[in-house]
C-alpha cells in the first residue's frame, strides 16, 4: 500500500509540466564544477556553478544520469562524478595513503570512461563526442592549472561536463537523453510485481532514501536483502520481495522528492521524518505543514489557516473533499534501513476533521506570551528533559501523530511524561497544560464516560480532589507571596510541588501551618486579607468530608498541574473589584 501509493504521487508529479521530477533513467543531483569544452573536445574553462555564499556554498541541483549504488567497489556514473572518475586524480583523504588512492583514482577513470562508451554506442551527438575526445586525450594539466581547481580540492563535489556557449549539461541534450531513455529499458527475466501485481523485470538493488533524520548520510533503505537470515529460495536482495524497475525508480523518486528539505511536504514529528501527499493536487497538501508544524517566523499565517480550518469543520467541509485520499507517511532511522513508524491511508475531509478536534481536546487558557496553537514539535519537546528534541523518546512522536491522524486517545506516555516534567521542574506551562487537558478530555470523550473532565479555564465547580488539591497549591502559593512581597525569590511550589502532586496529606498539613503565619503577617502589614481568605473557604470546601487522600493516581496528578495552572492564570485576569481588595 505505501509504495503503491508513492509509485501513483510519481506518476501525478509526472504528468504534471510545472513540477521538475526526474523522468526514468534521471535523478536531480548536486553538481558543483563544470568543465567547459568547445565542439571539438578542448578545455576552455573550469566553471563553479555552486550556489550560495561562504561555506554554505552547495552543488546546483541538476538533471543527471541516475547514479549508480556502490559500496566498497568501482562503479562509475554516467557524464558526471566526483574527481578521481572524471580526471584520475586522487584528492587527499584523512589518514589516506595518497599512492594508493593514486592508484585507485586511475582504475576510477577508465571505469568512467568504459561506462559513457558502452553506454552511447552509435551516438553521434557534439557534447557527447567532445567529452569523450577530451578524456581519451588523458591529459588534464589545464584542469589542475586553472584557479577554481583548488575549490575542487578543498570542498570536492561532482564534476559535469558542458559545451562552451550552452547552458545545459551535455548529459542533459536532447540526443544523449533519448540514448540514455533507450538504454534503461529493463533486461532480466519477468516477475510478478509485488506492488503492482503486473509482470516486470524486478528491480536487484533499490535506489537509497535520503533526507530522514538520523539515518545514514549515504541513504538507508525500506526494501532490502543483504545476509542469508533475510532471503528465501536461496534468492539474492531484490528479488526476494520482487518490486519492477519502474515500480521501483517511481516510488524512490518520489520519496526522495517528499524528503527534500524544501519540499514543503515533510516535517520533523520526534524522531519520525514526517511526508504527507494526496492523491490528486488539492489546497490541502500545501497547508498541512501550517496545521501540525507551524514555521518559525510565519505564526501569524499559519494560526490564520489553523483558524480557517476549525471554521470550515464548523461550517462544513466540500463534498468533493470526502473522497479525497491523502497519506501520511512516518520514517525512523533503524541502521542501514528506515523502519516505518506510522502511516495513515484516509481522505481529507476526515482529517481535517480530526486535526480539528486535536486543536479543541488542546484548548486551554493561556498567558498573552503562549503562541494560540501549538505544534507536534512542541508539544513532544515540552514533556523532554531539558526540552531537548534527542530526548524525545523514539516512538512517542509516532504514537500521537497516529493518535491526531486516527482520533484515538493520545499515548498515556506523553501524558505520563508531562506530569513527570511538571513535579520535577517545578514547573507547569501552556503546553504541558494543554496536553494533560487534552488526553484527559480526550479518553472521556472517547470512552463516553459521564464523568465531568477538566474544562479550557478555571470551573469553580469541578470537585475532582486533584483539580481542587491543585487550586489550593495555587492559592497558598499566592497567600506567600503576599506575606512577602516582591523581594521573594523562592515560593512553595520551588519545595514542595512535586510531592503535593503525589503524596498530598503530608506536604498539606505542613503547608496549611506555615499559611497561618503568612496571613498573619499580611495582616501586621496592615494589608487585607478578606479576599484571600474567602478564596481560601471557597476551594477547602470543596474538598470531601473524608479529606485529603494520602496519594493522587496518575490521572489525579495532571489535574493537580491543570488545577494549579488555572488558579494561577485566574490570578492573573481576576476582576477590578478582587484587585482592589487585594491593594486595600
Amino acid at each position: 500500500m505505501i509504495l503503491n501509493a508513492l509509485a501513483d504521487y510519481y506518476q501525478r508529479l509526472a504528468d504534471d509540466p510545472s513540477t521538475d521530477i526526474a523522468p526514468p533513467g534521471f535523478e536531480q543531483k548536486a553538481i558543483s564544477f563544470c568543465i567547459v569544452l568547445d565542439a571539438k573536445g578542448h578545455f576552455e574553462n573550469l566553471r563553479d556553478i555552486r550556489e550560495g555564499t561562504g561555506k554554505n556554498r552547495k552543488g546546483r541541483i541538476s538533471l543527471v544520469p541516475k547514479s549508480i549504488k556502490r559500496a566498497a567497489g568501482i562503479a562509475a556514473n554516467l557524464l558526471w562524478d566526483r574527481a578521481p572518475y572524471v580526471l584520475a586524480k586522487a584528492l587527499p583523504e584523512k589518514d589516506k595513503d595518497m599512492d594508493k588512492l593514486s592508484a585507485r583514482a586511475i582504475q576510477q577513470h577508465q571505469a568512467f570512461l568504459e561506462r559513457i562508451e558502452e553506454t552511447f554506442p552509435g551516438c553521434t551527438d557534439t557534447g557527447l563526442q567532445a567529452v569523450l575526445h577530451f578524456l581519451k586525450t588523458g591529459d588534464f594539466s589545464q584542469v589542475f592549472a586553472h584557479a577554481v581547481w583548488r575549490d575542487v580540492e578543498e570542498n570536492g563535489g561532482n564534476i559535469s561536463f558542458i559545451l562552451s556557449g550552452e547552458n545545459e549539461l551535455v548529459c542533459q541534450r536532447s540526443e544523449v537523453v533519448a540514448a540514455i531513455l533507450e538504454n534503461v529499458k529493463p533486461e532480466g527475466h519477468l516477475q510478478v510485481c509485488a506492488i503492482r501485481g503486473i509482470e516486470e523485470v524486478p528491480a536487484k538493488l533499490h535506489t537509497a532514501i535520503k533526507g530522514v533524520w538520523g539515518a545514514q548520510s549515504s541513504g538507508a533503505n525500506i526494501v532490502s536483502f543483504n545476509l542469508d537470515a533475510f532471503r528465501s529460495f536461496r534468492k539474492k536482495q531484490g528479488f526476494n520481495a520482487p518490486v519492477g524497475q519502474s515500480t521501483e525508480f517511481a516510488y524512490t523518486t518520489a520519496l526522495n522528492h517528499l524528503l527534500e528539505k524544501d519540499s514543503g511536504q515533510r516535517m520533523q514529528v520526534g524522531d519520525a521524518s514526517t511526508v504527507f501527499w494526496a492523491k490528486d493536487a488539492c489546497d490541502f497538501e500545501s497547508d498541512f505543514l501550517d496545521y501540525l508544524s507551524p514555521q518559525k517566523g510565519e505564526e501569524a499565517v499559519s494560526y490564520d489557516k489553523i483558524k480557517g480550518l476549525l471554521t470550515a469543520v464548523k461550517t462544513g467541509i466540500p463534498p468533493t473533499e470526502e473522497e479525497m485520499p491523502f497519506y501520511v507517511l512516518g520514517l525512523a532511522p533503524n541502521a542501514s534501513r528506515i523502519a516505518i513508524r506510522f502511516w495513515h491511508d484516509g481522505n481529507v475531509k476526515e482529517i481535517k476533521e480530526r486535526i480539528a478536534q486535536h486543536f479543541q481536546d488542546l484548548e486551554m487558557i493561556r498567558a498573552p506570551h503562549d503562541p494560540e496553537f501549538l505544534s507536534l514539535f512542541q508539544l513532544l519537546v515540552s514533556t523532554a528533559t531539558e526540552r531537548k528534541a534527542d530526548n524525545i523518546p523514539p516512538h512517542l512522536g509516532g504514537e500521537v501523530a497516529r493518535a491526531v491522524l486516527t482520533g484515538t486517545p493520545y499515548p498515556r506516555t506523553l501524558f505520563a511524561n508531562a506530569v513527570r516534567r511538571c513535579k520535577a521542574e517545578q514547573k507547569i506551562d501552556f503546553a504541558r497544560a494543554s496536553i494533560l487537558k487534552g488526553f484527559l478530555t480526550r479518553n472521556a470523550r472517547i470512552s463516553k464516560t459521564n464523568q465531568k473532565e477538566v474544562s479550557m479555564g478555571l470551573d469553580r465547580t469541578y470537585d475532582n480532589i486533584g483539580y481542587v488539591l491543585g487550586r489550593l497549591f495555587a492559592v497558598l502559593e499566592r497567600i506567600q507571596e503576599q506575606a512577602q512581597g516582591r523581594g521573594l525569590n523562592k515560593t512553595i511550589r520551588d519545595t514542595y510541588f512535586g510531592a503535593a502532586a503525589s503524596s498530598p496529606l503530608v506536604v498539606f498539613n505542613r503547608l496549611d501551618q506555615l499559611s497561618v503565619h503568612h496571613r498573619a503577617k499580611i495582616r501586621n502589614s496592615g494589608k487585607s486579607t478578606v479576599w484571600l481568605e474567602q478564596l481560601l473557604q471557597e476551594v477547602m470546601g470543596l474538598v470531601p468530608p473524608q479529606g485529603i487522600p494520602p496519594i493522587l493516581s496518575l490521572e489525579d496528578q495532571g489535574r493537580f498541574a491543570i488545577g494549579y495552572y488555572h488558579q494561577r492564570q485566574d490570578f492573573f485576569t481576576k476582576k477590578e473589584t478582587e484587585a482592589q481588595g487585594e491593594e486595600a
